[in-house]
């Protein structure tokens, strides 16, 4: 009874038994099979570098010969102002061009291409200025006296002021502690220009147009209306505000409770930051649609909800200092 009960109690049969096929020739058709899948991802790899390497040479050559163009052009420019049409509208597709690159490149090559597209921006509009006449000093006239005679030395006038009209300085594109206003820049005054929103509490802010970057730091309960950014815009310190951009890439540290309407082509990148929400870029003024083109944006691109958050690094799980804003809850009238 017990022989019989060792016989056909269950236990499995020896591999050299011949009663079917035993454990080890899975295990080593497992093996080959874990080995033919190592070999194809690896395979894959390769493709993907191979394809990255042959895009980035492309995008290397194709850069380097525009640039050269604009140069030429900044350069050879003439005394008119539409002589450097040609080297704006050159400028954007370089822009553009690198635009399209960034899912690709190295983050030096990204960095190098950036300060490329300053440098040659800061030119054009260095050029603009210089063919931009002077302005004008209009001076008193000063009224005849009765009976004329010496003027004493104290009663000289003074020099003329400068006009009332002219620009700020280029450094300082932009608004600095303002109070409880509304404050508006147009096209002309945003075209490629680094635009710095500092101090502002309780501030509506309206930019219709294409800036070169902006920088909005220390607000307070601001709304911040922008058309799209060729590069980057930064948020610094603020809290209670709600901003609305289309830009390359969005890095905000320190910001609190802050909602943003977004369109971005990289990821956007948060640090030190809480209680952030997101949604897709809505607002829109008259003009929009040349400024995106003139931006070198890609429109069909849209990365709004694809955020990195550096003080959360726990995978699969969500970071609790941002969120998705609830579509019920969204602006849909801007105006």
């Amino acid at each position: 009874m017990e022989a019989d009960d060792d016989q056909h109690g269950g236990r499995p049969a020896s591999p050299q038994g011949g009663e079917g096929p035993g454990p080890l020739p899975e295990r080593l058709q497992r093996r080959e099979q874990e080995r033919q899948l190592e070999a194809e991802r690896r395979k894959r790899e390769r493709q993907s570098q191979a394809v990255e390497e042959e895009k980035s040479g492309v995008f290397s050559a194709s850069f380097g010969r525009e640039r050269a163009a604009v140069e030429r052009l900044l350069e050879g420019a003439g005394p008119e102002p539409r002589d450097l049409d040609e080297a704006a509208a050159r400028l954007r597709g370089l822009q553009k061009l690198l635009n399209d690159a960034v899912l690709f490149l190295a983050p030096y090559d990204l960095r190098q291409g950036q300060e490329t597209l300053q440098r040659l921006q800061g030119v054009l509009a260095e050029r603009r200025r210089q063919l931009k006449p002077p302005p004008r000093f209009a001076f008193k006239t000063r009224r005849k006296e009765a009976t004329p005679g010496p003027v004493p030395a104290a009663a000289a006038p003074a020099p003329a002021p400068a006009p009332a009209a002219e620009e700020p300085p280029d450094d300082a594109a932009g608004f600095s502690d303002q109070s409880s206003r509304v404050l508006e820049k147009r096209a002309s005054e945003l075209l490629q220009r680094d635009i710095l929103l500092s101090g502002l509490t309780d501030c509506t802010v309206k930019l219709c147009g294409n800036p070169n970057t902006l920088r909005l730091a220390r607000a307070r309960r601001c709304t911040v209306l922008c058309g799209p950014v060729s590069t980057s815009v930064f948020l610094e310190d603020c809290a209670d505000c709600l901003l609305a951009v289309a830009c390359q890439q969005l890095r905000t540290h320190a910001t609190r409770d802050t909602r943003i309407y977004l369109q971005v082509t990289s990821r956007a990148v948060i640090e030190d930051c809480s209680g952030l929400q997101f949604a897709p870029y809505s607002w829109t003024y008259p003009g929009l649609d040349d400024d995106f083109a003139g931006s070198g944006l890609d429109r069909t691109r849209n990365n709004w909800s694809q955020v990195d958050d550096f003080n959360w690094l726990v995978q699969g799980v969500a970071s609790p200092n941002w969120s998705v804003l609830p579509e019920e809850e969204r602006i849909t009238q801007w105006n």
